[in-house]
């Protein structure tokens, strides 16, 4: 069971699920700033590499506390006298030296704020592998990253302040958005090919919130209206320079979104209908917000990767689209004695041009890794392929 997880409260009419719906950016605009700080490596250009490559590297619940004296949590009794936060930092260590990412995103939970005296000092020294590798790094917010002396506010404005993120605390031109951590990457084809000016892949980052601040529904919070608006928007506009010239597209760009908490379409698979594991309920909102049918008709969301649930490693497809669970990685987290914590790895593959250059993304694959002596390699599995696409399509529509 999660030991966290909110004690649901009074049933709730479809008028509060209403009211509590209602966006911010019409409810209280005027209390918005604007929050569209960018810093570190900046304005730094995403690209695939010279292999035709684009790999991440998904970190989940760090739930990073005050460094060597925090102690772990759920481990084997011969691991508990010399296990701490340093431990989760020696993984992320081992798995960035072991995959060579172009990318690290850290979902939320990056530090667990009850057990922090200093936030920012721990922020720091959560991110520290990451700052000091000089690879890009990007972050949401969970539900436990303000629980200490930094608002959520606040804890983002550290981040974004940090060296090598490409994290922002909101979207640019945007002030009125629920949340902070609401942002796009773009990552373009190899450089000196054909589509080098292009965003082939693309990432979408979310502030899914930390609990529901509405009496009568409990639980966890979930991703608002005004921040589906910014994602629609935000979509359309990428299909539309992906699919206009130079080099016009018959279809969108693949997309892939990160967030923390798990939607309540992340309960419609068993284990006949996913990769991984399932060991405990799927914590998610008690509204459906309808996130899931937005990015369905959105058309270019291909993955969805989260943490929260951190016995729960699984990848499963609904319309169209993979969800996908990173697994608990960090060990002053609540895991299980014996089951290594663990980390996710997505790779986006570019297709060979007859020329033999780079095109469009061919296929995106995913892996975890074990915190073993070997960083053991599991359940790989092809997420998403554009022939596959093409073949599906080519029964009912009669070809793409």
């Amino acid at each position: 069971m999660k030991r966290d997880r909110e004690v649901l409260r009074s049933p709730f009419l479809a008028a509060v699920v209403a009211a509590a719906l209602l966006p911010i950016w019409v409810l209280a605009a005027a209390k918005q700033q604007n929050h569209h700080l960018q810093r570190g490596i900046g304005d730094k250009k995403l690209t695939f590499g010279t292999d035709g490559q684009f790999k991440i590297l998904q970190v989940a619940d760090m739930h990073y506390g005050n460094g060597k004296t925090t102690p772990c949590k759920d481990v084997l009794p011969s691991q508990f006298a010399t296990c701490s936060d340093l431990n989760t930092t020696a993984f992320v260590r081992r798995m960035i030296e072991a995959e060579k990412p172009n990318l690290i995103v850290f979902t939320g939970d990056n530090i667990y704020g009850f057990d922090v005296t200093n936030a920012a000092k721990s922020l720091n020294e959560a991110f520290a592998p990451a700052i000091a590798s000089n690879i890009p790094w990007a972050a949401v917010l969970g539900n436990h990253d303000q629980q200490s002396d930094l608002s959520r506010e606040g804890v983002m404005k550290h981040i974004v302040g940090l060296k090598n993120t490409l994290a922002q605390v909101n979207p640019l031109g945007q002030d009125a958005i629920d949340g902070f951590g609401n942002y796009n990457l773009e990552v373009a084809g190899v450089e000196g090919f054909s589509f080098e000016n292009k965003s082939v892949l693309n990432l979408y980052f979310l502030d899914s919130g930390d609990y529901s601040t509405v009496p009568s529904i409990g639980r966890y919070g979930w991703i608002k209206p005004s921040q589906q608006y910014w994602f629609e928007r935000t979509s359309a506009k990428l299909q539309k320079a992906y699919m206009s010239k130079p080099l016009p597209q018959k279809a969108p760009a693949p997309g892939i979104a990160y967030f923390h908490i798990p939607l309540p379409e992340f309960a419609s698979f068993d284990s006949s209908n996913f990769t991984g594991v399932k060991q405990e309920g799927i914590s998610s909102a008690s509204v459906n917000s309808g996130f899931f049918t937005t990015m369905v008709a959105a058309g270019d969301v291909k993955a969805v990767f989260i943490g929260h649930d951190h016995l729960n490693d699984f990848c499963g497809e609904l319309s169209g689209i993979n969800l996908c669970y990173a697994g608990g990685f960090g060990y002053h987290a609540y895991g299980k004695a014996g089951w290594d914590r663990r980390a996710r790895v997505v790779v986006a593959n570019l297709e060979k041009t007859v020329k033999g250059g780079w095109g469009a993304v061919k296929s995106i694959k995913t892996w975890k890794r074990l915190d073993d002596e070997h960083l053991t390699a599991i359940d790989g599995q092809v997420l998403w392929s554009k022939s596959s696409v093409g073949m599906r399509r080519k029964k009912p529509v009669g070809g793409n």
